[in-house]
């Protein structure tokens, strides 16, 4: 753990630097500020010195992964959690790895089944790798990580992997099956998102308190916080997909567009733009997904609104997400919870 007040500076400045540009990291490095950048270097030394499997090219995949960096939220949720229970951040350090391990090993499998070819800026696994050894590889991880939790934690902490992975793996399927669905309604997408992005969020901030000795009401307001936090964290990155820049976010844009999926800022600007836009789109989803036709239609969601309101629901669920704080005295460790949390409404 850093300790000197000189060495948390330069690593602030460091992991700033790294992130610079994205706008999903930009905000929270501003409002948590240095005295927890403590907590991004603890996982990331122990991934440096610590991460290994019993497979060399599974280790060689998960750790070029690991290289091309990340902001490794939910692993640091897990080690606030412990904190705002009462407990040691530092000896949960093993669990909040394995967290980021759960979601290295979806994104895995996701450029797999997307057929990315960069991921985090660099080569998606497959490109280097192929899909056989990267669907291996993301299989191994899931059972190298279960195998670890199973033998070091004590119930509930497995049983909640397992059920998070269960709803992950549910959310990839009610995503797929609403590909170019213009029916699909934003409770439907509020289901989806629940599953495959803020059930990670929110196990991890449960694991750490549960480990960290909370109470249940503790516990229970961390993880519906993680919840929400998750649902607003979908909801951005819906719309950096059509609004950020390729350099910002370390792989191509409009991504979601191409694949068909029906994202917050297309929902909303299917209910605002009427008919014209519905065929549009129609058309768009038909054609072959000309690059021109995409942009006419990211062109034609800013011009109905549909930008503006998304921002709008992104910041009631970021107030949902800090309303479940209240209970919590408060710490740092809240304040920080808080600060990722607003950090989220700074990219319009």
């Amino acid at each position: 753990m850093l300790r000197s007040s000189g060495v948390r500076r330069r690593a602030f400045r460091a992991l700033a630097g790294r992130h610079r540009g994205d706008p999903r990291w930009d905000g929270a490095a501003a409002m948590i500020g240095e005295e927890h950048v403590d907590l991004h270097a603890m996982v990331e030394g122990f991934f440096r010195h610590r991460f290994s499997t019993d497979n060399a090219l599974i280790t060689e995949a998960v750790n070029r992964m690991l290289r091309a960096g990340g902001k490794r939220i939910r692993p640091r949720f897990t080690l606030l959690g412990a904190q705002v229970s009462g407990g040691d951040a530092e000896s949960q350090l093993p669990l909040a790895a394995y967290m980021e391990l759960i979601h290295v090993a979806t994104l895995i499998h996701d450029d797999v089944v997307d057929e990315a070819q960069t991921r985090r800026g660099v080569n998606a696994t497959a490109v280097d790798f192929g899909n056989r050894v990267s669907v291996l590889a993301g299989d191994y991880l899931f059972a190298w990580i279960f195998r670890n939790v199973t033998k070091h934690y004590p119930h509930p902490i497995p049983m909640i992997l397992a059920q998070t992975l269960a709803d992950i793996t549910d959310g990839e399927v009610l995503q797929l099956r609403s590909l170019a669905d213009l029916e699909t309604t934003v409770e439907s997408y509020r289901q989806t998102a629940g599953k495959k992005t803020a059930a990670l969020f929110a196990s991890s901030a449960e694991v750490g308190a549960i480990m960290g000795g909370g109470a249940p009401e503790t516990v229970e307001a961390v993880k519906t916080f993680a919840y929400h936090y998750g649902i607003a964290f979908q909801m951005l990155d819906d719309l950096l997909d059509v609004t950020a820049t390729e350099s910002d976010l370390g792989k191509p844009v409009a991504n979601d567009l191409r694949e068909r999926k029906m994202t917050l800022p297309l929902l909303v600007a299917l209910q605002l733009g009427g008919q014209q836009f519905r065929g549009k789109v129609e058309r768009y989803f038909s054609d072959g997904h000309d690059p021109r036709a995409a942009q006419h239609v990211i062109e034609a969601m800013n011009a109905c609104g549909a930008f503006e309101a998304t921002h709008e629901t992104i910041a009631q669920e970021v107030q949902r997400a800090l309303d479940c704080l209240a209970p919590l005295a408060e710490t740092p460790a809240k304040a920080s919870f808080a600060a990722f949390a607003k950090a989220l409404t700074l990219h319009r």
